[in-house]
């Protein structure tokens, strides 16, 4: 029996598809699977790191905020005394209110445990009126100051702008935080000989 011509080409073509397959498409397939695998692993890590700035982006907006808190609360509550700042806005808000400072003493400082209270025992005379007009412009000072021993007394030789006197101690307080950081921090002298 004779050999068909185009038979002798059904088997070379069978041979080159099985090399083909073999040494070309089967190693290509297994490139291709390790490449979306990656594209994947990838994919996956894109997701979770943008997650991670979802929440980075988070943060950052929160430390603004507080940042702007802080800003906020350190007017009302500053780090230090500003003993001239403070008595002369005293001063300010008790000339507009129309009154005059017979007394200005402060104290000093009365240590808490993150912060400090100073108390200013203040005498004033004037007219009631002017006193309320007062408290409510020491009421809108960026520090924070508490009343307290308020007491009031009216003038036997009363005038229109004049009818009566009023003692109270203005409390302000202060953040201590950095000045117990800064008292640990320093060493402590050592003693000289004798």
């Amino acid at each position: 029996m004779r050999r068909q011509p185009w038979l002798n080409y059904i088997i070379l073509i069978i041979i080159l598809g099985g090399a083909f397959y073999f040494l070309y498409f089967r190693p290509k397939s297994a490139e291709l699977k390790n490449l979306r695998a990656q594209r994947e692993k990838i994919e996956a890590e894109l997701v979770d790191l943008r997650a991670k700035k979802h929440q980075l982006d988070q943060i950052e907006l929160e430390i603004a905020t507080m940042t702007q808190t802080l800003k906020e609360l350190e007017a009302i509550i500053p780090l230090k005394k500003e003993i001239d700042v403070i008595l002369r806005k005293i001063q300010e808000i008790a000339f507009d209110s129309k009154l005059n400072i017979l007394r200005f003493a402060p104290q000093g400082e009365v240590f808490k445990e993150f912060y400090s209270e100073w108390p200013i025992p203040i005498e004033i005379s004037g007219n009631f009126h002017n006193l309320g007009l007062f408290f409510d412009r020491l009421r809108t000072f960026a520090r924070l100051f508490i009343i307290d021993k308020f007491s009031i007394k009216a003038l036997s030789n009363q005038t229109d702008d004049l009818t009566i006197t009023s003692s109270f101690t203005a409390k302000t307080y202060m953040f201590v935080e950095e000045a117990a950081s800064e008292t640990a921090a320093k060493p402590k002298p050592k003693a000289g000989k004798k």
